[in-house]
């Protein structure tokens, strides 16, 4: 049992990467199978079809990225330090969401865009959402403040800037490119306490991958 679970997570693992790396029409089963120096009857005794293979490969980028934001929600920071870890946590896997973005699901596996739409929907934009909303009744947020303009600002600032492509031709960090794109969107969303309250940049933060 424990050998075809490994056996299970080495074919996932190495399929999606060749899936984000390559393009989902682009890969074969034989091609992961040789890869893996396996057979492809070895391959399809766990995924029946590439489908399945690429469903299985999304699910479970997907499911770790929602178990991190539930321990984010759940944790007892202030609410402003909670959003700024998921949109630290969304500039980690920028690069996951971008690749898979780029893969033409929409055309080639309609469904398995569909389970990323209802994530991104779900999981993520409603959960800042409510975050936001226990902000504004804490005072931490300005009453007037539209949460979905600010969601969307929040969401667009860190996929456009904080990408592989933008970072490689900046003179700036990755870091940095987050604090600033962070406390300029916050401070002008924050109430004056928020503000002072807000320490979140006050020691060293990571967004590498």
């Amino acid at each position: 049992m424990i050998k075809e679970k490994s056996l299970h997570e080495r074919i996932l693992l190495f399929a999606s990467d060749q899936f984000m790396r390559l393009g989902f029409s682009k890969v074969t089963i034989e091609e992961i199978a040789s890869g893996l120096g396996m057979s492809k009857k070895t391959v399809y005794k766990f995924f029946p079809s590439k489908e399945d293979l690429l469903r299985a490969g999304v699910r479970f980028i997907l499911n770790g990225i929602g178990r991190k934001i539930d321990e984010i929600v759940s944790s007892p920071k202030p609410v402003t330090e909670k959003l700024a870890d998921i949109m630290m946590l969304v500039g980690r896997q920028i690069g996951k969401i971008s690749r898979l973005n780029t893969m033409n699901l929409q055309k080639v596996a309609p469904e398995v865009w569909k389970e990323i739409e209802t994530f991104r929907r779900e999981q993520i934009l409603s959960k800042i959402g409510r975050l936001i909303e226990q902000g504004r009744k804490e005072k931490v947020f300005r009453e007037d403040l539209n949460e979905q303009v600010f969601i969307l600002i929040l969401v667009h600032s860190v996929q456009g800037i904080i990408t592989p492509d933008v970072l490689a031709q900046a003179p700036f960090s990755a870091e940095e490119a987050f604090k600033t794109v962070i406390k300029t969107i916050f401070e002008g969303a924050l109430t004056d306490e928020g503000r002072n309250n807000f320490h979140v940049f006050d020691s060293p933060i990571s967004i590498s991958h």
